[in-house]
């Protein structure tokens, strides 16, 4: 029984398109390094690789939050550690200046260095990151201190410190409630209060008064070191967290590596297989089609 050329033809199209295909596959795998592309090459492997990269985008994410924690706390520390050395700074310049051989004129000229430490501890209080204040609670978008003509100084944040999300359900708190620091705490004043007074004091050749700010710079000297020490601990706190993320990264992309990376030396040999079937097949289908074309003739 004569086969139709048209029925030839259409089996030696079909049989190419699918080596075509596969060639054409062979050939993905081969210049991705991937050996899966779409859902058909490996539904299960795609829906696992699928989970390991959601992991590895929130890992991403918290291993960023804890970079910008890390650049806060650096910040932070940084400007207690300036605010401590003023107060110590200030509180050399009170024992001298309580000495009875000092004079007004002496107490006059110190009195201008100490507005000008409290000038500088209120800028240190306004330390900002990218435009975000670190001593602000949450309200990071505002200076959170203002100084006012008297020497007063206002708070304008809020008591609710910036906080970085660094696990699912962890969060650290990176920024600080500026009043809890500066401000009055328990039997502490002001540490700003304490400078207007200093200030006050030696303007106005009150020995009593000099005397009387030196414990209380004592005092804030001491709240500020334990301020920074809890700065450091959650410091710690975040290298340790970073050290773990990095390590789950890791693992995550090797597993990631096990399920889509092909064998390469493996992929090349499956292509030039193709490719020599391919071939073949090509010269096969005009064989085939140039008799086709003579019987039928």
């Amino acid at each position: 029984m004569r086969v139709a050329t048209r029925s030839i033809y259409e089996t030696v199209r079909f049989n190419l398109d699918g080596i075509t295909e596969r060639l054409s596959k062979a050939n993905k795998v081969v210049s991705s390094g991937k050996r899966i592309t779409t859902l058909s090459d490996d539904p299960v492997g795609l829906a696992q690789a699928l989970n390991i990269k959601s992991s590895l985008s929130n890992i991403e994410q918290l291993e960023r939050n804890i970079n910008v924690g890390k650049s806060w706390l650096a910040a932070s520390e940084n400007a207690l550690t300036h605010v401590q050395n003023l107060i110590s700074d200030a509180k050399a310049m009170s024992v001298q200046m309580a000495n009875v051989t000092e004079g007004a004129a002496e107490r006059a000229s110190a009195a201008q260095a100490a507005q000008n430490m409290l000038e500088e501890i209120v800028s240190l209080a306004n330390t900002e990151i990218n435009g975000r204040y670190i001593f602000a609670g949450s309200k990071t978008d505002g200076a959170p201190f203002t100084l006012e003509d008297d020497n007063s100084v206002i708070y304008n944040g809020n008591n609710e410190p910036f906080t970085v999300k660094i696990g699912r359900t962890s969060t650290v708190a990176v920024g600080s409630d500026g009043e809890s620091v500066f401000g009055s705490s328990g039997e502490l004043d002001d540490i700003f209060n304490t400078f207007k007074e200093l200030k006050a004091a030696l303007q106005n050749n009150d020995v009593s008064g000099i005397q009387g700010k030196i414990n209380q710079l004592d005092d804030h000297f001491n709240h500020i070191a334990t301020k920074i020490s809890d700065i450091g601990s959650k410091m710690n706190r975040l290298e340790i967290k970073e050290e773990i993320l990095q390590n789950l990264d890791i693992t995550n992309t090797e597993r990631l590596s096990k399920i889509e990376d092909a064998d390469i030396t493996d992929a090349i040999m499956k292509l030039k297989a193709m490719e020599t079937a391919y071939q073949a097949a090509l010269v096969s289908a005009s064989r085939v089609l140039q008799l086709s074309v003579v019987d039928y003739l």
